[in-house]
């Protein structure tokens, strides 16, 4: 990046936010910017996705003024500049890469964040940090949360040797769930779905797949097959009340072998 674009960036949000700028980017704070900042990223990631580079250059653009707003808003408080956060960064990167900027030998990924970690822990700032779980976000999705979770156990050496070890668990789980349904206690069914969630996370952790990103997917499907079973209906000038789930299933298997086509 020309250093005079991004100081022109800077400059557009300053002049937003000064006296005669845009009554919309003069009243936002950290706190408001909190949805639009979530929604930027998933949009981003939705580019990613879509495989579009014409609109993955768009979205990173929309996310990055996420970060020069909130830094100019600091900035307006007397709290700091885009400038500190970019030396913030610059500097952590360097500190926790001293196989890369330093004489560490580290060969393979595993090494690097055990070192990353150890570096971590001995900053300023995180000297209250007494778990190794410590600093994962409470406010992360749920399913990314709980294989940050587990990753951090595992890197301590608590985790299971294979992946064999890890379907019994999971079956385990399944079991259990199905005790609680039995009784029909809704706060036992609802933990016991935790645990069972929880141990399909760490099904997908052994196997290297990102299960936000599993789920993600598998919910874009059912969508776009739900759709083309309600287009089909719409042909047949149908509703799904027309037929009980036995039909609905034959529409939905339809949909399926279209998308095979």
């Amino acid at each position: 990046m020309h250093k005079e674009l991004f100081d022109q960036l800077v400059q557009v949000v300053a002049t937003l936010r000064g006296e005669n700028g845009c009554p919309w980017d003069k009243a936002q704070t950290h706190e408001t910017l909190k949805a639009e900042l979530i929604e930027e990223t998933y949009e981003v990631i939705e580019a990613i996705d879509a495989k579009s580079s014409d609109k993955l250059q768009e979205e990173l653009g929309d996310l990055l003024l996420q970060v020069v707003l909130n830094a100019q808003i600091a900035k307006d408080q007397n709290d700091f500049s885009i400038n500190e956060v970019v030396r913030s960064i610059t500097d952590k990167l360097i500190r926790r890469h001293p196989h890369v900027f330093g004489d560490v030998d580290a060969k393979d990924t595993e090494t690097v964040l055990q070192n990353w970690e150890a570096i971590k822990r001995s900053e300023v700032g995180y000297e209250d940090r007494k778990s190794v779980l410590d600093g994962v976000p409470e406010s992360l999705p749920s399913l990314l949360r709980a294989q940050k979770i587990q990753n951090r156990a595992a890197r301590v050496g608590f985790d299971w040797d294979t992946v064999a070890d890890v379907l019994p668990k999971l079956e385990e789980e399944i079991e259990e769930v199905k005790v609680s349904v039995k009784k029909g206690d809704t706060e036992e069914i609802e933990m016991e779905i935790g645990d069972l969630l929880f141990s399909v996370v760490n099904l997908c952790r052994f196997l290297e797949v990102q299960a936000e990103e599993a789920l993600r997917q598998a919910v874009r499907k059912f969508t776009d097959r739900f759709q083309k079973m309600e287009e089909t209906l719409e042909q047949r000038g149908k509703t799904f009340k027309d037929y009980d789930l036995a039909g609905l299933d034959l529409i939905w298997e339809e949909a399926k072998e279209k998308e095979q086509q």
